[in-house]
């Protein structure tokens, strides 16, 4: 199913002029220089062929003869460009036995190509290595910048570099054709015709966290895997035209320029439509908004958020989908594929398939359980799911996001189900942790109870809701009131009955609630507004008849709940004061 829809969408997409899909036998790569000669072969110089991007300096994409399978160690040279260590005998990877390997099958394959060639270009190739050596590459004076990086050849005077002259194509052509027939034959799994069938698969780049070289979703690597007798990718028959045409289109989804790659968490998610219109470029931006400031953001970037917001406020708002989505087509169909490194195979995390309705809808509810007050106006009224992955991670870095959740979550918002119970006990972890109750986190608490926990309708708020007689709601709303006459009392001190109190107070109220109830006697005397304060917290205790022995981790999310209610309400009480 998975290679079906990405080989349907390669072809969809090489027949639109308007895309620059790699034909058969031709890939997309990045290529920093040229190696300029002559006619007859001889060096001239490096040409470079960056572009400036930004502040950086990267590398320019361009359709070459694609690039062939290098399976564990073996040395298989491209069709006239490759990496320095191939085409000029110099690498950054300090294993100079190993470059000189890759030099030589470089050298030896063009030079086999002159003798069956009656190409001037091919043979100006065949030229250049007859006479050049590594001591040449060493003394280069772009050398460093080079290493590593990958190079095509370019005759002095044509306008196009030799890799697209015409003999030399027709000479490609001729090979992909001998090799096309090669191999087993065999009904292919996913058009079910006989064909040539792959052994190897073509390698597939842009995974966050994958190896450089490229992963695979099909391979075998041991005879445990075999099966009858059939070697490495036999066991799982894919045509030599469909193994190159989805690893074509994933290849081409994964680019992040493409704006079909989203990266949440571990996990890279590919998304597209099984036909071309608006819908495809709104369906990131469902899932992250842009949140560039909009002096700095394109205008096609301020109105794509615009229409995402004005879609998600309409479902949000009860409205029909097919009002909210307005011009757009609701029955247009999505796929959507979550893939994670695994060494160097894929895993895949997730595959999901649904119209653009269906889509929005499930989207739409996801916010809307998320739905709380902010603390800052410019907080994300949408919170993006990368940013809900951050907060459960130390240090709120990437690496640290506990394995497998990304996938989990993002089924659960494509699918309107249950979140994934690790993301509700791995905030209430963090929290503890580090005693922050950001916007954010208290969203995420909120959502995980109306959804996993469902709470009597109307009982779980955006804001304060002060008719609420429900206790950890009421012990989250106190701590945050004695917090406040602490800090009315003392002003900023290093150590807060937040920092020391909140986890034991979240969870063992009995034990420490009336040690704070005897401090905040002390605050109150001290502060300015002492008496009214003494007053709110005598109105809530009215309603806490005794303190809990223990509550549980439902009962933590809704005393965090509480807190972070109540804290907002006391900040805008300042601000108005």
């Amino acid at each position: 199913m998975i290679l079906g829809a990405l080989n349907d969408y390669y072809h969809r997409m090489v027949a639109d002029p308007d895309t620059n899909m790699p034909k058969p036998g031709f890939s997309e790569e990045k290529i920093s220089f040229a190696v300029m000669i002559d006619g007859d072969g001889h060096f001239k110089r490096l040409l470079d062929l960056r572009q400036t991007s930004g502040k950086k300096v990267v590398a320019r994409k361009m359709v070459v003869p694609a690039a062939e399978n290098r399976a564990g160690s073996s040395l298989v040279p491209n069709f006239f460009w490759d990496n320095s260590g191939y085409v000029l005998g110099i690498d950054g990877k300090g294993k100079p036995e190993r470059t000189a390997q890759t030099f030589g099958a470089f050298k030896s394959r063009h030079l086999e190509l002159a003798e069956s060639s009656g190409s001037k270009s091919v043979k100006a190739v065949a030229s250049f290595y007859e006479t050049w050596s590594v001591q040449q590459a060493e003394a280069l004076e772009l050398k460093d910048e080079a290493l590593d990086q990958n190079l095509i050849f370019w005759i002095e005077g044509e306008e196009a570099p030799v890799h697209e002259d015409a003999d030399v194509l027709s000479l490609w052509q001729s090979i992909k054709a001998d090799t096309a027939h090669e191999g087993h034959g065999a009904p292919c799994l996913v058009t079910g015709k006989n064909a040539s069938i792959a052994r190897l698969h073509p390698p597939i780049k842009g995974v966050v966290g994958g190896q450089a070289a490229g992963c695979a979703i099909v391979s075998f690597n041991l005879d445990a895997f075999e099966s009858y007798g059939k070697k490495q990718s036999f066991n799982a028959p894919v045509g030599q035209d469909v193994a190159f045409s989805y690893t074509t289109a994933l290849n081409y989804l994964l680019r992040r320029e493409n704006r079909r790659c989203l990266t949440i968490g571990d996990t890279s998610t590919v998304f597209w439509a099984e036909k071309k219109g608006p819908e495809e470029d709104l369906l990131a931006s469902l899932f992250d908004l842009p949140s560039v400031p909009e002096e700095e953001a394109s205008g096609e970037d301020v109105q794509t958020a615009g229409k995402v917001r004005s879609i998600l406020q309409a479902l949000r708002d009860g409205k029909p989908v097919e009002e909210a989505l307005e011009k757009l087509n609701p029955d247009i169909r999505f796929y959507i594929l979550g893939l994670a490194p695994n060494q160097s195979r894929l895993s895949v995390r997730f595959w999901y398939q649904a119209s653009f309705g269906e889509l929005a809808i499930k989207v739409s509810l996801h916010y809307d359980a998320l739905c709380i007050e902010r603390q800052y106006k410019n907080q994300p009224e949408f919170p993006a799911l990368w940013q809900i992955l951050l907060e459960t991670a130390v240090q709120q870095k990437r690496e640290n996001i506990p394995p497998m959740l990304s996938g989990a979550l993002s089924r659960s918002v494509f699918t309107g189900g249950r979140y994934p119970e690790t993301l509700y006990s791995a905030i209430l972890s963090r929290i503890r942790a580090d005693k922050e109750v950001n916007y954010i986190r208290a969203a995420i608490i909120k959502a995980c109870l109306v959804r996993n926990h469902p709470y009597k309708s109307g009982e779980m708020t955006m804001s304060l809701n002060s008719e609420r007689t429900d206790v950890p709601y009421l012990l989250g709303r106190l701590f945050s009131l004695l917090e406040k006459a602490q800090s009315d009392a003392l002003g900023k001190v290093g150590s807060t009955i937040r920092s020391r109190y909140f986890s034991s107070a979240s969870a063992t109220p009995s034990i420490v609630f009336p040690q704070l109830l005897r401090l905040a006697q002390h605050h109150f005397a001290k502060a300015e507004y002492g008496s009214a304060m003494d007053r709110k917290v005598q109105d809530l205790m009215e309603d806490i008849h005794d303190f809990p022995t223990r509550m549980s981790l439902q009962d933590q999310g809704v005393f965090t709940i509480g807190y972070y209610h109540q804290s907002n309400a006391n900040y805008r009480k300042a601000e108005k004061e």
